[in-house]
């Protein structure tokens, strides 16, 4: 754990399985991570910084979103495929819905209505309507979708495609695509602040900007080796990149894009979903 303030590692939590997948709760004081090897997924005190418990899946579990209410998290079996809904109460499975190929990336928008799912081997997003539990459409995007991320209003879905270095943009309301927004190279996910989409370019080993209302290139910023886990800063001020080979995490200005800081942490971090705590 960091402290964003001093910019310095506070604590560690071993959870082990070689996590990847991580969402937080909407009021910061649970963390949930997603085993992948270990094939469970962690709920976490994040002020205490203890696991309060693990709940075993039947697949692979990569991507993780957790719902508004608190009440569910959602979670992607990478080889079923499936989406499977849990309740965070008991800890327990209790619905799951068909989706496209190695689901990865997963968002809930922000009322809660509808979860969307990046089918990585079909190059689509299905789009799940919460309520039911039932796919409500399924839209084609660029090559290996991964990382898939919601605006604010609940209009817009971004999904960082991998394979054809671009970012998808797809209107939620109608599931029609919108259009592309260019990206380094190998985008792993997006990130939203002040009118501008982020993508974390593993290969590329850059932070790219793109313009929200015209989908073009602003510019790239040099961070360290293999970026992955991308998110904003709740002021929407700063973002930072996760690197996962040089053990680091870049702080980047939003605005001017200078690197505003480097700040080392333990070995291989991933961070795959939302990773920024809401101080309760």
């Amino acid at each position: 754990m960091l402290d964003l303030s001093t910019r310095k590692v506070v604590g560690r939590i071993a959870v082990g399985g070689k996590p990847a997948g991580i969402a937080m709760s909407r009021d910061g004081k649970t963390a949930f991570v997603a085993s992948t090897e270990g094939k469970f997924v962690s709920v976490i005190d994040a002020a205490s910084r203890t696991i309060r418990a693990q709940i075993k899946m039947p697949d692979t579990p990569l991507g993780v979103a957790a719902d508004p209410s608190g009440a569910f998290i959602y979670v992607s079996g990478f080889y079923n495929p499936r989406i499977y809904k849990i309740d965070v109460a008991t800890a327990a499975i209790v619905d799951t819905a068909s989706v496209g190929a190695s689901p990865s990336g997963v968002a809930v928008s922000p009322d809660g209505s509808l979860i969307v799912i990046a089918d990585r081997d079909d190059d689509a997003l299905s789009i799940i309507d919460a309520a039911t539990f039932k796919a409500k459409a399924t839209v084609k995007v660029g090559a290996h979708p991964f990382g898939v991320t919601i605006d604010a209003d609940g209009a817009r879905v971004y999904s960082a495609n991998v394979e054809s270095n671009d970012v998808s943009v797809v209107d939620l309301a109608t599931g029609k695509l919108i259009g592309t927004a260019p990206a380094g190279k190998r985008p792993y996910v997006v990130a939203l602040a002040g009118g501008r989409g982020f993508t974390s370019d593993q290969y590329g080993g850059t932070v790219s900007a793109f313009d929200l209302k015209t989908l073009q290139l602003i510019g790239r910023v040099s961070v360290g080796e293999y970026p992955e886990g991308l998110e904003a800063s709740a002021d929407g001020r700063t973002i930072y990149v996760v690197d996962w080979f040089s053990n680091d995490v870049y702080a980047i200005d939003a605005q001017t894009l200078n690197v505003t800081a480097q700040m080392a942490v333990g070995d291989g971090p991933r961070a795959f979903g939302t990773f920024l705590r809401k101080t309760p």
